[in-house]
């Protein structure tokens, strides 16, 4: 099986306001914490979204180009993974306070 990654800016190229742009959209935030909840790669037809599949392939296009994620694509499968140690490394803290502040909404909503 053909196996390759999609493309995605290094660590060092990534851009905080081109982070939280792709993490100020509810549906990519519930992407975000379903990847940081499974804490392993997970295909992208396996998330539940109120959208179309094409604007869902929007969202994970858009949270890859951030760098947010890495994606790689297995036979028909395209399958994603959070990248926290990038995240971490390059915007200390960023990534437990927006999944911190979600978190606390939805135990309040």
């Amino acid at each position: 099986m053909q196996t390759h990654d999609l493309p995605c800016p290094g660590r060092d190229e990534l851009d905080l306001a081109t982070v939280l742009h792709a993490l100020s959209d509810p549906v990519r935030l519930g992407i975000v914490a379903g990847l940081r909840q499974s804490g392993d790669e997970r295909r992208c037809g396996s998330f539940e979204a109120p959208v179309t599949k094409s604007t869902l392939t929007h969202h994970f296009r858009v949270l890859r180009e951030a760098g947010v994620i890495r994606q790689r694509q297995e036979g028909t499968a395209r399958l994603s993974t959070l990248r926290t140690d990038d995240l971490d490394a390059r915007f200390p803290g960023l990534l437990d306070a927006v999944l911190g502040a979600v978190a606390g909404e939805l135990l309040t909503a």
